[in-house]
């Protein structure tokens, strides 16, 4: 069952992907139009370069991790959890900024896109940099979004990556379809349930950071008698089996209806955070990320998007 711990990255460079795969299709489409099409190679580097930099990045923070657990042996058990959980609360704040930025911006894509690209395109001698510019912070932000998220999920291995592999395949492969072959693809639609999916995956980030932020202050209480009151809820409401050291009282145990390693209790666990045991601080925190993030993202007009409107399409030019 490894590979369902790919699902999450795989529909995030998914989603991810095709964002980026619009940007490039609009600025190489602009630059054919306006007859610049030999700034296209500059669109290349960008995308190899920005590609290969948020691998690095990647690949950085695996280094750093680890060698911070290596240089302070007392804390090891601390510090991974901890990592994990700050990268997890990062990761939140980016996509959910991505998904509201995305949602005050979908009709206006194409419009701002071009306009940059405009502008580049007349920058005379320092067009082609301005066009590279434009595309690298396009794919790095995709791929810093996705790093990220990666980086929270350590303890999964390497199938989170290959998860983001895949979609970034798939998503080179819908914009081949899209601007090559001039495909039809309702892109509004795709965006809108690829982004609830997305919204209750980042809902589950929240649970399984503060999870990782738990076990972190465990690990630290349990190393030193001056740590133990960091554990500010584990007398009044935790019994021994349940560990939770700064998440308050049980709220639900399903570890005999609906047990975590087993399916589809793992299915769940991986894509949306499921957990057998949820405390209170979790639910509380839960609740209010999807009624804040998930409200200014389930607009009326973005929920519009859901229904079946066959001509609203986007076709590559």
């Amino acid at each position: 069952m490894d590979l369902i711990s790919a699902l999450p990255t795989f529909i995030l460079t998914l989603r991810e992907g095709v964002e980026a795969a619009l940007v490039v299709g609009i600025v190489m489409a602009y630059l054919k139009k306006s007859g610049q099409s030999y700034l296209k190679s500059w669109v290349y580097w960008a995308i190899g370069v920005g590609i290969a930099l948020s691998a690095a990045t990647g690949v950085a923070f695996q280094w750093v991790i680890q060698n911070l657990g290596a240089a302070n042996q007392q804390y090891a058990s601390s510090i991974e959890p901890a990592i994990e959980g700050f990268f997890g609360l990062l990761a939140i704040v980016m996509l959910s900024w991505m998904l509201i930025w995305m949602t005050k911006h979908a009709k206006t894509l194409k419009q701002e896109v071009e306009g940059a690209v405009d502008n580049a395109v007349h920058a005379q001698a320092k067009n082609g940099w301005r066009i590279f510019g434009l595309v690298f912070f396009a794919i790095m932000r995709e791929g810093f979004e996705t790093v990220l998220f990666i980086a929270s999920k350590l303890q999964q291995g390497i199938f989170p990556a290959l998860g983001a592999v895949g979609g970034v395949v798939a998503a080179t492969v819908i914009g081949m379809l899209m601007f090559k072959w001039g495909v039809r693809l309702n892109i509004r639609r795709f965006f809108a349930i690829m982004g609830i999916l997305l919204l209750l995956i980042i809902g589950g980030l929240v649970v399984t950071s503060l999870a990782r932020f738990d076990q972190a202050v465990g690990a630290m209480a349990s190393s030193s008698r001056e740590s133990q009151s960091m554990c500010f809820f584990y007398e009044r409401f935790a019994k021994p089996a349940d560990k939770d050291c700064i998440l308050g009282p049980m709220v639900w145990n399903l570890s005999k209806i609906m047990p975590e390693e087993a399916f589809p209790g793992v299915v769940f666990n991986t894509l949306f955070g499921y957990v057998q045991r949820l405390y209170l601080v979790q639910a509380i925190s839960y609740i209010f990320f999807l009624v804040t993030v998930g409200s200014l993202y389930l607009q009326p007009t973005w929920l519009k998007n859901l229904m079946p409107m066959g001509k609203r399409s986007l076709k590559g030019g």
